[in-house]
């Protein structure tokens, strides 16, 4: 008989094998040359700070006449008719085009209020060149300083020399026309209701987040609050690699999006004529398809995993008891609050704005249809927070947990989830946020606390930015 072959030795529990190894490796530096070229072009997108501070001040304008004399000086800045003029001003001279006609109308109508005839006179022409001509004498006549005022009915959207306007225009041409303070009533207390819930609302939660933050420090402090033991996948830096790096950034957000955003063009033509609908089904669809890659790579790598799994699976879900994970997320959303302010707030004044805001956040801004709405809160609110809470809290926190321990992980998959972002002007928040997800994950064993956390956070976010767009 001849010698049989030597018979190789098998691979110990854990380990990579070599061609693991070499797909990591790559896939690491792969996804290092993408998010740094993210990371650098997020510089040159807009900021959604400018659009959200313009909106304030035309949300504080249209609900001023619905505010008591002892109210509005709590909820309005100083002048917001002239602030408001400036940042218009700023606005209309970064657009590239002939402008909005609505903001054109409205900074005009701003500017005339002021004294500023000669500028509101340069806006009107610009304007008159965009409406139908049957709208110009109105144009002209608002040009005449002191100007009779015309008998038309404003309170009638089908007059022919009426554009579509915003609700703040509509009150400042009322004035003009008119004279004195007008408006419709109704519209003026919505407005105050919203500036409510964008302005004092937050300000009362960052109050109730200190306080329970300085409760959470005093406990931590007397050593009362213990850590859960950090349950999760049995997989090695080279395999959760695989998934972050490989799955999720190289087959997620780079190899997907070449096919499948084609694809959702051509399904979603017929949408052509609805473009924020369009847009907003698009996202869904880009978004689910980013998922599947790493959850199929996870799927496969958890059927791997030797033994049965502890209780309450790899993931450590344990959605039951509902309450307790409301709560506890609740909590924790309060005490993040103002520490993600605190951090926003500092870089904005040590660095200044440095724009790269998530471009969903624009679209949520801008958006009218109800549809379009519900799509983008569907991704924001339900698909994001499973997904990603999934990954940097349910996979990569614990596996780095247990080679490295429990706070280098903690501060290692936040920076992971914060430059997942794509997003250099929003890094340093969102790794706060991320430290305040992880805690929680380790202070509760559990994950779904974490999802509705998360779900919370973005919840809140776009909340503001519907009552801002009205």
């Amino acid at each position: 008989m001849s010698p049989s072959a030597p018979r190789s030795e098998p691979r110990p529990p854990g380990a990579a094998a070599g061609w693991q190894v070499l797909l990591a490796l790559l896939s690491l530096a792969l996804s290092a040359l993408l998010w740094v070229n993210g990371l650098v072009d997020s510089l040159e997108r807009p900021s959604v700070g400018n659009a959200l501070n313009v909106r304030q001040l035309q949300l504080e304008l249209l609900a001023a006449p619905a505010l008591p004399d002892a109210v509005r000086p709590w909820l309005t800045s100083g002048d917001p008719a002239a602030a408001l003029a400036e940042a218009l001003q700023a606005q209309v001279n970064a657009e590239a085009g002939p402008g909005d006609p609505d903001t054109l109308l409205q900074l005009a109508l701003l500017e005339k209020d002021r004294g500023e005839n000669a500028t509101a006179a340069g806006l009107l022409q610009r304007l008159e060149q965009q409406v139908p001509p049957e709208q110009r004498p109105l144009l002209r006549r608002l040009e005449a300083a002191g100007a009779a005022r015309p008998d038309a009915d404003l309170s009638d959207p089908s007059a022919p020399w009426q554009p579509s306007l915003s609700p703040l225009t509509r009150q400042l041409l009322c004035a003009d026309l008119r004279g004195g303070s007008c408006g419709d009533p109704v519209v003026q207390r919505q407005a105050a209701l919203r500036l409510f819930g964008v302005s004092w609302l937050p300000a009362l939660l960052l109050l109730l987040g200190v306080a329970l933050l300085l409760r959470e420090a005093w406990l931590l402090w007397r050593g009362r609050l213990p850590l859960l033991p950090l349950l999760g996948p049995q997989l090695n830096l080279v395999e959760v690699t695989l998934l972050i790096a490989g799955g999720f950034v190289v087959l997620g957000e780079l190899t997907v999006p070449l096919v499948l955003a084609p694809l959702s063009q051509w399904l979603l033509s017929p949408l052509a004529a609805e473009p924020v609908r369009q847009q907003s089904l698009q996202v869904v669809l880009l978004y689910g398809g980013l998922m599947l890659p790493p959850l199929l790579i996870l799927r496969a790598q958890l059927r791997a995993s030797p033994g049965p799994g502890p209780e309450g699976g790899w993931l450590q879900w344990h959605w039951r008891p509902l309450p307790t994970a409301l709560r506890r997320a609740l909590g924790q959303w309060l005490m993040v609050l103002p520490l993600v302010a605190l951090s926003g707030w500092l870089v904005e004044r040590l660095l200044g704005d440095p724009g790269g805001s998530n471009p969903l956040l624009e679209l949520v801004l801008t958006a009218r249809d109800p549809l379009a709405l519900a799509g983008f809160a569907l991704t924001a609110t339900v698909l994001a927070p499973l997904f990603e809470e999934t990954l940097f809290r349910g996979v990569l926190l614990p596996v780095l947990g247990r080679h490295w321990g429990a706070r280098s992980a903690l501060l290692a998959s936040a920076l992971v989830f914060a430059l997942a972002h794509l997003s250099l002007g929003e890094l340093v928040p969102l790794l706060v946020l991320g430290l305040g997800l992880g805690w929680l994950r380790l202070r509760s064993g559990r994950l779904a606390p974490c999802v509705l956390m998360h779900a919370l956070w973005n919840g809140l976010t776009f909340a503001n930015l519907v009552l801002l767009a009205g």
